[in-house]
């Protein structure tokens, strides 16, 4: 027979770890289903989580793993390649087999797909970062740039003066026309250079960044390099059980209310499968917010099932 959980959790990050310790203590039965693709997974460091401050990714995970397990909940490391929902979700691992949940959180998070400019790639985590309130200040008064991927890097580019005095922002593919005057006031205020021109080629020494290449052949040294990944939810499970997606500026998520519930009755969103910007303190806090109303979901639901009897 199919094991019978009252929550599966897709993804074991600390959204989906999140929840299944609230619901562990709850003395919930409760299954992580974790594919081991953490989107943090390139940098040596998690920031900005008090207690948490400069904790690598991976003990962070290995410590929540421990913590759950100390509740009954298990965790499997496997990924899930459908569900379908008839009452309760049918949840089917690639390992073979399947198992049945009254309640399913997606927390699968999302992937950071970086521009197509070699050298880019080797570096991020590292010299090469997404993110000021994550990596501001461990790269702060560096030679910096931004490579820009939209308008939107302006913004990215302002930002990152809050920690560097020293700022390029590079084009790349965005023609400098595109610039408002309000961004050109700004960037001039804020004291940040503006270079034209395509960016071909990320450069290093050793384990170092060193600078950038731009295809007419100029050179800027740089130490630090900010870019804004193109961001994929993984959230292909949400679409497959109907649930209402949203379009955004950075993809598709899907409609939830305050505690992380979507349009699909017992089908949960969480971490970055839920929202964009969801650093790891926010993504933790919404598996929390969903683990808890999951349980009192599962009360009253058995208590109303009872008085009917």
């Amino acid at each position: 027979m199919t094991e019978r959980y009252e929550a599966v959790v897709v993804g074991g990050g600390a959204a989906g770890l999140s929840a299944a310790l609230v619901l562990g203590r709850a003395r919930r039965r409760t299954l992580v289903v974790d594919a081991g693709e953490p989107r943090n997974a390139p940098s040596a460091h998690l920031q900005g989580y008090l207690t948490r401050d400069g904790m690598s990714p991976a003990e962070f995970l290995a410590t929540g793993r421990e913590e759950v397990a100390r509740y009954g909940v298990e965790l499997v490391r496997d990924r899930v390649v459908d569900a379908t929902r008839d009452g309760d979700f049918t949840v089917t691992l690639a390992g073979g087999g399947s198992v049945r949940a009254r309640h399913l959180v997606v927390a699968t998070g999302l992937e950071d797909r970086l521009p197509p400019v070699p050298g880019l790639a080797e570096r991020f985590g590292r010299d090469v970062v997404h993110c000021p309130y994550c990596h501001g200040w461990e790269v702060r008064d560096r030679a910096t740039g931004v490579l820009a991927s939209s308008v939107l890097s302006v913004h990215q580019a302002l930002m990152v003066t809050q920690w560097s005095g020293d700022v390029r922002l590079f084009l790349h593919q965005v023609p400098e026309a595109d610039l408002t005057d309000v961004d050109r006031r700004r960037l001039a205020t804020a004291g940040v250079d503006v270079v034209p021109g395509e960016v071909a080629e990320v450069l290093a020494d050793g384990d170092r960044l060193t600078g950038v290449r731009l295809t007419e052949g100029a050179v800027h040294e740089r130490e630090v390099l900010y870019v804004a990944p193109r961001a994929v939810p993984r959230g292909d499970l949400l679409v497959r059980l109907g649930a209402r997606m949203q379009e955004t500026p950075f993809g598709s998520y899907p409609v939830i209310d305050e505690r992380g519930l979507t349009s699909v009755p017992g089908l949960w969103a969480a971490g970055n499968a839920s929202g964009f910007a969801e650093q790891v303190v926010n993504a933790a806090s919404r598996g929390y917010r969903a683990g808890a109303a999951i349980n009192g979901e599962l009360l009253f639901a058995d208590l109303d099932a009872g008085a009917q009897v």
